[in-house]
C-alpha cells in the first residue's frame, strides 16, 4: 500500500511543512484501520528522489532549488515514514516497510569526480536516515548540518530507527548519470553545476562507451548497504512495445544474476501495470501523453501489450520466447551513443537507435 507517491499530499500541506509527518501518520493510522489485512506499506515512495525533484531541481512543488529545501523535504518525508509505520503497526504489528528509492549511479570525467562521489553517497541518504545511521561519523553529517538540519533531528532517527524490511530499487535507463565539465560537447539544456564547477549532467547510456552498469549492480549496492532483502520495484522503459519487452527481460535477468551472486533478491515488479500519463515530462506538463505498461488502457478496452506475454513467462519461471527478444535492446547497441563516447568499448557494427527514432 503506497500512501504518498511523488506529491505533497493534500493541498494544505507540502514536503517542507512542519506538520507533514504528523499528518501522514494520522492518515496511515486511518488507512490501517480501514484495511487491517494490508501487510506491507510504502508510506512515501522514493523520498530522496522526490526531495531532489521538489527541493533541488524545482520540478515539483514547492519548486525549491537549494540544499536547504531539499534536505528539509527529505528529513520530513523520512520522519513521516517512521511515524506512519509506528501508526500502522499499532493496528497491525506485523506490517512491513517496503522502502523504495531510485538508486542509480553517477560516473564522471576526472575533473568533477568529487561531485560524482558525493552523489553516489547521497543516493543512500533516505535509507541511512530511516536506519538511524546518520550521526557524526556519517560522510554527509556535516553537509546536513550546514544546510540547516539540527543535530537533534538526526538524533531522533537514531532513537527511533525504522529500517526497511525490504528495499525496493526503482531502476530506469536514465537512473545512471554522467557528469562532464566539457560543456561544449553537450547542448545548453544539459548544463548545470554545483556553485564550484559547471558541468553537463547526461544519461550515462548516451555517453559511456562501456554502457550501463545495470540493475544487478544497484541491487548488490543496496543489499550491502542495508543488509535487508531487495527487489526491483519499478521496471519500465518509455519506448516501443518491443523495447519495453526487452527491457523487462533485461532487468529480470540482471536480478537473477544478482541473486546468483548472493544478493537476497525477492522480486521484479513491472511498473506501471496499466501505464501512466505524462511521465515523459516528469508530470510537469498536462499533455495527456500516455505510455502503456503491461496492459494498455487508453480507450474503452484493456489490451495486453507484448510485455504481458513476457511477464507471464517470467512469472511462471520460463524463459520468454517473444520474437522481440531476438535482438538486444537499444541501450545495448552502439546507436545509443549521442555524444562523444567516454571511455573504451570493443567496436561493434552500427545499428539503429529505435527508441530515438520512435521519439522523433
Amino acid at each position: 500500500m503506497g500512501l504518498v507517491h511523488h506529491g505533497s499530499g493534500p493541498p494544505g500541506t507540502s514536503l517542507v511543512d512542519p506538520t507533514f509527518a504528523d499528518g501522514l501518520a494520522s492518515y496511515a493510522r486511518a488507512v490501517a484501520e480501514r484495511y487491517p489485512w494490508v501487510g506491507a506499506y510504502t508510506p512515501v515512495n522514493e523520498p530522496l528522489t522526490t526531495a531532489r525533484f521538489s527541493g533541488l531541481y524545482g520540478h515539483w512543488y514547492p519548486h525549491g532549488r537549494d540544499d536547504r529545501t531539499f534536505l528539509r523535504a527529505l528529513v520530513n518525508q523520512c520522519r513521516a515514514t517512521a511515524l506512519a509505520m509506528r501508526a500502522v503497526r499499532a493496528v497491525n504489528p506485523s506490517a512491513r516497510l517496503v522502502q523504495t528509492e531510485d538508486l542509480g549511479f553517477t560516473r564522471s570525467t576526472p575533473g568533477v569526480a568529487y561531485q560524482a562521489d558525493f552523489e553516489n553517497e547521497r543516493r543512500f541518504l533516505s535509507l541511512d536516515l530511516l536506519a538511524g545511521r546518520v550521526g557524526p561519523g556519517h560522510p554527509l553529517y556535516r553537509y546536513l548540518l550546514g544546510a540547516g538540519v539540527a543535530p537533534a533531528e538526526l538524533g531522533w532517527f537514531a532513537e527511533h530507527p525504522c529500517p526497511p524490511d525490504l528495499v525496493g530499487v526503482n531502476y530506469y535507463v536514465t537512473s545512471e548519470r554522467f557528469l562532464d565539465e566539457r560543456l561544449g560537447l553537450y547542448p545548453p539544456e544539459l548544463h548545470g553545476g554545483n556553485g564550484r564547477h559547471r558541468y553537463a549532467d547526461v544519461e550515462a547510456v548516451r555517453v559511456c562507451a562501456s554502457g550501463l552498469l545495470g540493475p544487478a549492480r544497484m541491487l548488490a549496492d543496496a543489499f550491502a548497504r542495508c543488509r535487508a532483502p531487495v527487489a526491483i520495484t519499478e521496471a519500465h522503459l518509455g519506448c516501443t512495445p518491443d523495447e519495453r519487452a526487452r527491457w523487462l527481460v533485461y532487468v529480470a535477468r540482471q536480478a537473477r544474476a544478482a541473486r546468483a551472486g548472493g544478493v537476497d533478491v525477492r522480486a521484479v515488479t513491472a511498473w506501471a501495470l496499466l501505464g501512466s500519463y505524462d511521465w515523459n515530462s516528469l508530470v510537469t506538463r498536462d499533455a495527456g501523453h500516455y505510455e502503456p505498461g503491461v496492459f494498455e488502457v487508453a480507450g474503452d478496452e484493456v489490451r495486453p501489450t507484448p510485455v504481458a506475454e513476457v511477464l507471464r513467462s517470467l512469472a511462471a519461471g520460463r524463459e520468454p520466447e517473444h520474437p522481440a527478444l531476438a535482438e538486444p535492446g537499444w541501450w545495448q547497441q552502439p546507436g545509443r551513443l549521442l555524444y562523444e563516447p567516454f571511455g573504451h568499448a570493443p567496436p561493434r557494427p552500427a545499428t539503429r537507435d529505435l527508441c530515438a527514432e520512435a521519439a522523433e
